[in-house]
């Protein structure tokens, strides 16, 4: 017995699997089998963690208005990047204008969705996928009418400001930009109009009067 471990030892070879006991096996199938089954229960969870992601992120839309190559002069001379302007937004009242800046598009873009996220406003839609009435809203040099529209009218407007209204979930409205052209400016004055939007219902309350003087 003493010669055949010395022999084995001397040279590495690892016995054969008729030598191991049928305990030792049964043993080990069941560990195995165990740690098997932990680890589909905790694939399982975080498969379903990843679906209610994905679920979160096909909700809502991305559209990207601008990109340009912008440069900042540093101390070494000047350091080249990009902006990208972003619009986010669900097609359900939500919607919200990002800004990104990164050395390239790609990431300029990411970080452009996630600005826009953090500033997301909340849009009141009639049944008729509408404003309830008309707003304006002001950026800078840039200024934004819009007002509601009949049913089959669609979205009128151009530019960044079609975007904002498109992915808010209008589809009745009609919108005119007064002042700059900047895409930038515009994005956010159409935002201001849009949160200071309130439904009757809303204005009455704050009002202190019924509704029915409302449309009266």
């Amino acid at each position: 017995m003493t010669q055949t471990n010395e022999q084995v030892q001397s040279s590495g070879a690892v016995p054969a699997a008729a030598g191991v006991p049928a305990a030792a096996e049964g043993q080990q199938e069941r560990r195995g089998g165990g740690g098997g089954g932990r680890g589909d229960r905790r694939g399982g969870g975080r498969g379903r963690d990843n679906r209610r992601g994905q679920e979160r992120d096909s909700e809502w839309q991305e559209r990207v208005v601008q990109i340009r190559r912008v440069s900042k002069t540093v101390k070494g001379g000047k350091k080249m990047s990009f902006r990208a302007i972003v619009v986010v937004g669900n097609e359900k009242g939500q919607v919200g204008v990002g800004v990104g800046k990164a050395g390239d598009v790609i990431g300029a873009v990411r970080k452009g969705v996630a600005d826009g996220k953090k500033h997301l406003v909340k849009v009141p839609l009639t049944r008729a996928n509408s404003i309830p009435t008309l707003s304006n809203g002001r950026d800078g040099a840039a200024s934004v009418l819009i007002r509601p529209a009949a049913p089959g009218t669609g979205v009128i407007a151009g530019g960044s400001i079609r975007t904002v209204l498109e992915l808010a979930g209008i589809k009745n409205v009609l919108a005119k930009r007064l002042g700059s052209k900047t895409p930038l400016n515009n994005a956010r004055a159409a935002m201001e109009a849009l949160s200071g939007l309130r439904t009757h219902k809303e204005t009455a309350k704050e009002r202190g009067i019924s509704l029915e003087q409302i449309y009266s």
